[in-house]
Order: structure tokens, then C-alpha cells, then sequence
């Protein structure tokens, strides 16, 4: 069976973090394996609290899983602080851990930060060049390359400017580019590609971004194409957010195993009652 890791925050909601990317990982028949970088107390409104876990532990987990079970592919996504990123980049190295999905995740759909100034400077400095691809969004593309990004061609200089710091490819992802449809260009160092795709509506948005690495990576853990890897990502995680189950008061999670269960009408509207969160206030 093929096997992908993740490298990530927890999110006890299960719409991002580590729990959506398993979550997509099965979903393509793909195992995961996991290393949990912090855990986080948060819903669809935001980030209540949040602790990092020891570089240490990181390496540890990573050590753990691809010693014993092996990796195909694999994922990073919130890394809080500089020792956990170097710890990461180092065990990458030692291990030999193919295939490196960097999604640079640096603030929370709602705004909270979730990796502080020295993670970000060691991402761009010790990660990005480590990996077969990096998957910013616009912010985060910014943030790596150093401009500002208001047009297409502000984007395609981003791009180059990733890419010269060391990943054989970049995706930036479209979707906070205002315009009707969503385009994910990719650069390889020579060629620019681009992959459009219709946006989806509805609130229901959180862990975009986690799953569509998560895809990436359990598409490559399984063999395919990068270029082929994008395009069913981009279905998949229309298809997630087409299916979403309506849970929770702010941006709600998407169905993850939305292709993998043929009748979902007997959790069509099936929501729990809410009680106050009376411990955070």
C-alpha cells in the first residue's frame, strides 16, 4: 500500500491541519502516517489556544514512522516556530523522505498567525529549497518571494523568484485573486503552466488549502504525474467543498470522503446541538 506522511498542526475541528489531510489521504486510498508540529483549540470562528510540540518530539514522530513503515510522499503544513522547521528540514535530509510538499501555512483562514517570524525566515531559508514542490497562496507567496502581487504578471515574478531559491516547482494558488473562476499557476523554472478551474460558492472554505497539498501528495504518493496531480486536486477539493455539511457557526469544513460514499442522505442535515463555550470566556 502506498504511504504518505504529513508534517502539521492538529485542528480539533478536523476541517484542516493533520486531520484533513488523513482524511484526504484515505479518501484516495492512500495510508497517512503523521507528525503533529502543535496542537490548536479551534473551530469554524477561529483559534482559541494554541502550544507548539518540542522540535524534539517532531523528529522523533518523523524518525518513528518512516524507519519503520516507509514513506512515498509527504507533506508539511503548520510549523510554528525555527526549531521545528530545521528539525523538519534535517530529518528530510537524513531520512531521504521523497517527494517534499511544502504548503507554507502561515495564518489561519480566520486570521490567526500560526507560524511567527523566525518560522517563516527558516521556511524560506532551510524548507522551500528542500522541496519537489511549494504551495502558497497569494499572501504566502508574497511573504516567500518578497513583492507584492496584484496582477499576473506580479504573480509570474513571484513564481521565479520561489523558484530560484531552490523547490523544482511552484504552484501559486488563484483562489484569492478576485475573478469568477480560479487559476493555479505552476512553474518549473522554465515553463509556466496554468490550471483553471471553476470556483465553487459557499462559506464552507476552511482547510482549502491543507487539502489541496494533501491531494498533491497522496496523487504523487500513488505515482502520478505532477500536472495530473493539480487537476484532480482542483475536483477534489470543488467536490469537498460542494459537499459540505453545513457544521458549525463561521467557515465550516468541507466533506472530505465526499468520494467515497455513494448516499449521504442520512447525515444530510444531522447536525449535533451546540452548547456555549463557556471555558473561553
Amino acid at each position: 500500500m502506498r504511504t504518505a506522511l504529513t508534517i502539521a498542526g492538529s485542528d480539533s475541528s478536523g476541517g484542516a491541519g493533520i486531520q484533513a489531510d488523513l482524511k484526504t489521504f484515505a479518501a484516495h486510498g492512500v495510508y497517512g502516517l503523521s507528525a503533529i508540529t502543535a496542537v490548536t483549540a479551534q473551530n469554524t470562528v477561529g483559534i482559541h489556544a494554541c502550544d507548539a510540540v518540542s522540535s524534539r518530539l517532531v523528529t522523533a514522530q518523523i524518525e518513528a514512522v518512516v524507519s519503520d513503515i516507509g514513506v512515498h510522499a509527504a507533506k508539511t503544513g503548520m510549523l510554528a516556530n525555527a526549531d521545528i522547521v530545521a528539525a523538519v528540514a534535517a530529518a528530510v535530509d537524513a531520512l531521504r523522505i521523497p517527494l517534499l510538499v511544502v504548503d507554507p501555512v502561515m495564518v489561519s483562514t480566520s486570521g490567526a498567525t500560526l507560524a511567527n517570524d523566525g518560522a517563516v525566515d527558516a521556511i524560506r531559508s532551510k524548507l522551500v529549497r528542500r522541496a519537489f514542490v511549494v504551495t502558497p497562496n497569494i499572501a504566502e507567496a508574497e511573504v516567500l518571494s518578497g513583492i507584492s502581487i496584484t496582477n499576473e504578471d506580479t504573480r509570474r515574478e513571484a513564481a521565479r523568484r520561489i523558484v530560484a531559491a531552490g523547490p523544482t516547482i511552484v504552484i501559486i494558488k488563484g483562489g484569492h485573486f478576485p475573478s469568477s473562476n480560479i487559476v493555479d499557476l505552476m512553474y518549473d523554472g522554465q515553463c509556466f503552466v496554468e490550471f483553471p478551474t471553476e470556483r465553487v460558492a459557499g462559506p464552507s472554505r476552511h482547510g482549502t488549502g491543507c487539502t489541496f497539498a494533501a491531494a498533491i501528495t497522496a496523487q504523487l504518493a500513488l505515482g502520478s504525474p505532477l500536472s495530473d496531480a493539480i487537476r484532480h486536486a482542483q475536483r477534489y477539493v470543488a467536490g469537498a467543498i460542494g459537499a459540505s455539511p453545513a457544521l458549525g457557526c463561521g467557515r465550516g469544513p468541507m466533506d472530505h470522503g465526499w468520494n467515497t460514499f455513494a448516499d449521504r442522505t442520512g447525515s444530510s442535515d444531522d447536525r449535533p446541538a451546540r452548547l456555549p463555550g463557556a471555558l473561553f470566556r
